[in-house]
């Protein structure tokens, strides 16, 4: 009889483990190990900026369909509302600047060559070539020549006419020649994802935005040619470089001025980070042209896993322009949804993420269950 009432026990106990982890696994999954979305609205808590405790607010989850992705679209600046219009102009002639160094000859007159001075035996690169510096009051000396010379903001032309002006009245008929010898009074600084970043001296090939980067030595392979940013007189102008191609408009139409900074972000500065139930969950970055669609993202993350994935419950998670998240869901069960994954467009450290099947869910909870199951058993037995 005592044997009888310890299976009996033994019985009993096994049953109300059994009961209770069923009952767990009925409620739902949310014992679940692992990463889960909702379907309905999403939840976040925030908190106001007194401080006050953290309050639930509702995320509508937008759907990804034919309608969102044309609405995007629209949404994206035309060519009459080019942001950057104004960095557009036509190249023109160089103005000499403080710092440049002329070299001016007058022909028949070779005593006048003495005055561009002779090269040092080991000049170095930071030295002044030989020739007639512009000073720091815009103006130059030269022989024969009554007063200093202005010839700052003048061109090359500009000053040799006034050189020929004032030697006409020592030499008849002089022919003078000015050439700039060195560049020095204007440059741009080039940074971020090209091969030889640093100071480029502006000259008399006009400076425009293809000049500066071929200059810089091209753009590295990691550079992200969408993402180009110019800081000129404390403003900040994005270009797209890519996409001015692509709309016909040459990068070059773009021209720099002096004291512009010009910086290229790299593509691994704007990856997009893909989880969940995919093959490879990894940081995907972007292509040299900046776009990187949804269908993109999942492609290099090694697509769907096909044993543990819900295809119907992809999501992206974006962090937009207000403080508020944007979510959006696609049901990517079909094969003609995923046309609707290659127009959708990511945007940089957007999260894409695939939630998982509903029998996965199922054996996490039953795996997690599993060992106080085994462990209540084992306390039956040592107890009969």
């Amino acid at each position: 009889m005592a044997a009888n009432t310890n299976v009996s026990r033994i019985f009993r106990l096994t049953s109300l483990a059994a009961a209770a982890s069923i009952s767990v696994i009925l409620t739902g999954c949310g014992l679940a190990p692992g990463m889960h979305m909702e379907k309905p609205a999403a939840l976040v808590e925030t908190s106001n900026d007194q401080g006050d405790p953290a309050s639930t607010t509702n995320i509508p989850i937008m759907q990804i369909d034919a309608a969102l992705v044309k609405k995007m679209r629209t949404a994206q600046p035309s060519a009459a509302t080019d942001p950057n219009a104004s960095l557009y102009g036509k190249p023109g002639p160089y103005k000499l600047g403080i710092g440049d160094v002329l070299q001016i000859t007058v022909w028949d007159h070779p005593e006048l060559a003495a005055a561009l001075g002779q090269p040092l035996a080991q000049a170095r690169t930071s030295d002044a070539a030989p020739g007639f510096v512009v000073d720091a009051e815009g103006n130059i000396q030269f022989p024969y020549v009554s007063k200093p010379l202005h010839v700052v903001g003048k061109t090359e032309t500009q000053v040799q006419r006034d050189l020929y002006a004032e030697l006409s009245k020592v030499f008849v008929k002089p022919q003078v020649t000015v050439r700039v010898n060195s560049f020095r009074a204007s440059q741009v600084y080039i940074d971020g994802d090209v091969r030889t970043p640093g100071a480029q001296q502006i000259n008399d090939i006009p400076m425009t935005l293809t000049e500066a980067v071929g200059r810089a030595g091209g753009f590295a392979p990691t550079a992200d040619q969408s993402r180009v940013t110019l800081i000129r007189d404390g403003v900040t102008y994005k270009i797209n470089m890519a996409g001015m191609t692509a709309k016909g408009r040459s990068p070059s139409d773009i021209m720099l001025k002096p004291g512009d900074a010009l910086r290229v972000d790299s593509r691994d500065e704007n990856g997009v980070y893909v989880m969940g139930e995919v093959t490879r969950p990894a940081t995907v970055i972007p292509m040299r042209s900046g776009r990187l669609s949804l269908s993109d993202a999942v492609s290099q993350a090694g697509s769907f896993n096909a044993e543990t994935s819900d295809p119907r419950e992809v999501y992206v998670i974006r962090n937009g322009a207000t403080d508020q998240p944007e979510v959006y869901h696609l049901d990517a069960h079909s094969p003609v949804s995923m046309l609707l994954a290659n127009n959708f467009e990511l945007q940089p450290h957007d999260v894409v993420y695939v939630d998982n099947n509903g029998l996965v869910r199922f054996s996490r909870v039953l795996n997690l269950l599993l060992p106080a199951i085994n462990a209540g058993l084992t306390a039956a037995v040592l107890t009969k």
